[in-house]
């Protein structure tokens, strides 16, 4: 693990199932997120992922990429452009400082066909001889 490395892209697709899904799970009941038909009287073209969903997402590509025993230490993203049913959001990151306490952060990029969805850091906790 050293400052420049750059974590390999992750390609989500945005389907359906996994927008509704998300929501479910962390409790958004809001229209957008699972009535297509609300959503577009909205004046959005279909339903969208919630930022719940959006944080889990990049939380899991960081400690994927370090491995299961990584500690989420801090997520701190910011919503571009929605990420839409249907459409393919690509993760990308770099590692951009490393502690001697183990510690990495991370910067995180999610495009899609509209342009940048997420941006953001990921501190983490890797422990000795897992990256």
């Amino acid at each position: 693990m050293k400052v420049g490395e750059e974590l390999p892209p992750l390609e989500i697709a945005v389907t359906r199932t996994l927008i509704v899904a998300g929501a479910v799970a962390s409790r958004d009941y809001q229209d957008v997120h699972h009535d297509a038909e609300l959503a577009r009287e909205k004046g959005a073209p279909d339903i969208f992922m919630n930022i719940l969903t959006t944080n889990g997402l990049v939380g899991r590509y960081v400690t994927d990429h370090f491995g299961s025993s990584t500690v989420l230490r801090r997520v701190a993203i910011r919503l571009g452009v929605p990420n839409y049913a249907g459409d393919t959001m690509v993760l990308t990151g770099q590692i951009t400082g490393c502690g001697d306490d183990g510690t990495a952060e991370v910067s995180v990029v999610g495009t899609n066909g509209l342009g940048r969805h997420v941006t953001g850091t990921v501190t983490v906790s890797v422990p000795e001889g897992s990256a």
